[in-house]
């Protein structure tokens, strides 16, 4: 499970140090795609292969469905990280994030994600009142 948030750099060839905590779900290499609310999903390549199956299920006739696969595989990009621990981020998933040298790094449970590091400071200063008002309805059992 990914946790935490950490504050790499993106260097000038476009590549970022994974976090150590992250480092040993996503040795065997990681995919790279477009995520909601301009970041980057990373995915573990066995989380992604079971996310495209999940994804696979919905029928091809529903239009909806075809819009998110269309736009979670045309940005998906496999990648391994290298000697130091880095991942090369594309140029067209770095320009659709927004990306700039100071980047957040953030565990989202089953995936991790890459947000530009004042984009996610806006993000989650615009969240905070939703999810302190967030209670049961959303999450049921939760608390």
């Amino acid at each position: 499970m990914f946790l935490g948030t950490y504050t790499p750099k993106l260097d000038d060839k476009g590549r970022v140090i994974l976090p150590a905590k992250f480092r040993g779900e996503l040795a065997g290499g990681v995919v790279l795609t477009r995520g909601q609310e301009r970041c980057i999903y990373v995915f573990s390549r066995d989380e992604f292969a079971a996310m495209h199956e999940k994804i696979r299920q919905a029928p091809v006739t529903s239009k909806q469905a075809r819009d998110y696969l269309r736009v979670f595989l045309s940005g998906a990009s496999d990648e391994a990280p290298d000697a130091q621990n880095r991942i090369s981020i594309p140029p067209a998933l770095r320009a659709y994030a927004g990306l700039t040298k100071d980047l957040a790094v953030i565990g989202a449970g089953s995936r991790a994600e890459i947000w530009d590091a004042q984009a996610w400071e806006a993000y989650l200063a615009a969240q905070e009142s939703a999810f302190a008002d967030t209670a049961e309805e959303v999450i049921p059992g939760l608390f």
